[in-house]
């Protein structure tokens, strides 16, 4: 079902009118949210660690990730109290990457904080992407998934929204079996990431 989001029918939404839509649709929501993540680079131009790490400041895109600590905690305590649930799937190709080194280290900060993560790697979706590639996909569970969208160099640039019930069940369900399947991101972190030297970019 994931490897056929791209050809279902939805609405294109632009970078602002997403994350308005994804606010309207999060507000007051309770229950589990799932995200899928494919793709090993990304471009976080809006990201002052993401713009320290491309700068070659290692230890400065560090610091700056520890900085949103207590907001991502304040959001973690909110998400408990309002009976939502953030489960994400990490995709990782080995040998790691330099970006997805420094995505891996900020989605450290949210599984220290309680959010839900797992990671699989290339080898272990595999027989998921005979034809393309798995998606970039946000599911509300029962209302809407998001196709997130993405200029051809990976800097983010809104999604495509569908409200299609059969699709949005079937790829919660998909994503869902993934995070079962998954590494606990902690153990996953300790073993192949943090040993690892800074990257160069």
């Amino acid at each position: 079902m994931l490897d056929r989001i791209p050809a279902s029918h939805g609405e294109t939404l632009d970078r602002a009118a997403y994350h308005r839509d994804f606010a309207r649709h999060a507000e007051g929501l309770r229950g589990v949210i799932w995200k899928l993540e494919r793709s090993q680079v990304f471009r976080e131009p809006r990201d002052t660690s993401w713009q320290a790490f491309m700068a070659g400041d290692w230890h400065g895109a560090l610091e700056l990730l520890e900085k949103d600590r207590e907001a991502v905690r304040t959001e973690a305590r909110q998400n408990a109290a309002q009976g939502l649930e953030i489960r994400r799937v990490r995709v990782a190709e080995l040998p790691i990457g330099p970006y997805l080194q420094w995505e891996l280290h900020a989605l450290k900060l949210l599984a220290d904080e309680g959010f839900g993560l797992t990671v699989l790697t290339a080898d272990q979706v595999a027989p998921l992407e005979t034809s393309v590639q798995l998606p970039e996909v946000v599911v509300f569970e029962s209302e809407v998934l998001y196709e997130v969208r993405y200029e051809p160099d990976w800097t983010p640039c809104g999604a495509r929204r569908i409200t299609d019930a059969d699709v949005i069940s079937a790829a919660a369900g998909e994503i869902k079996a993934l995070y079962e399947r998954g590494e606990p991101f902690l153990d996953f972190f300790r073993r192949e990431v943090a040993p690892l030297r800074a990257p160069a970019v």
